[in-house]
C-alpha cells in the first residue's frame, strides 16, 4: 500500500514532462499550465487566492506569475481595495493559448486511460478524487494545527 504515493509521484512527473514538451512551442511550462487555466476561468483573482486554488505555495506563485507576466500571458494590478492583494487577469494571449492546453490535457487523460473500460475510468475518476479530497482535508486539518 505504501507504493501508491510513488506511483502517483511517477504519474505527476511524467505528466508535467509530456505537458512540458508538448507546450513548450507556446512558451508554457508544463507547471504554468494550470495557472493558465485558472487565470482563464478566474479573470481578477486575487494572487494569494490563486495560490489556495491549485495548492501551491505563495512563493512558487509568485515566481511562475512573473514568468508568465513576462512572457505575455497576464498581468497583474493592485486591488483597489486592498492594496496589498495583487489582482491577476489574463491576456488575450492566454484565452488564445487555452484551447491548445486543454487539447494537452484531454491527450494525456486519454493516453494514460488507454485500455480502460468507462467503468474502470469512472473508477479511476472516483478514487482519484476521494484521494484529492482527503488530502486536502488533511493539509487543512495541518494549517489549522500549526496556527494554534
Amino acid at each position: 500500500m505504501q507504493a501508491f504515493m510513488r506511483f502517483l509521484g511517477e504519474t505527476w512527473r511524467c505528466a508535467c514532462l509530456y505537458r512540458a514538451e508538448k507546450l513548450e512551442k507556446l512558451g508554457v511550462s508544463g507547471y504554468q499550465d494550470s495557472y493558465i487555466v485558472e487565470i482563464c476561468r478566474n479573470p481578477g483573482i486575487a494572487q494569494e487566492q490563486l495560490a489556495g486554488l491549485i495548492y501551491v505555495h505563495k512563493s512558487n506563485v509568485a515566481r511562475q506569475l512573473a514568468s508568465l507576466e513576462e512572457k505575455g500571458f497576464i498581468t497583474r494590478a493592485a486591488d483597489a481595495q486592498d492594496k496589498r492583494n495583487l489582482l491577476v487577469y489574463p491576456t488575450e494571449k492566454a484565452f488564445e493559448v487555452l484551447p491548445q492546453i486543454k487539447k494537452v490535457h484531454r491527450e494525456w487523460n486519454e493516453r494514460v486511460l488507454e485500455g480502460m473500460s468507462e467503468e474502470e475510468r469512472d473508477e479511476v475518476a472516483s478514487i482519484a478524487k476521494l484521494l484529492a479530497e482527503n488530502a486536502k482535508r488533511v493539509l487543512e486539518e495541518q494549517t489549522k494545527e500549526n496556527r494554534n
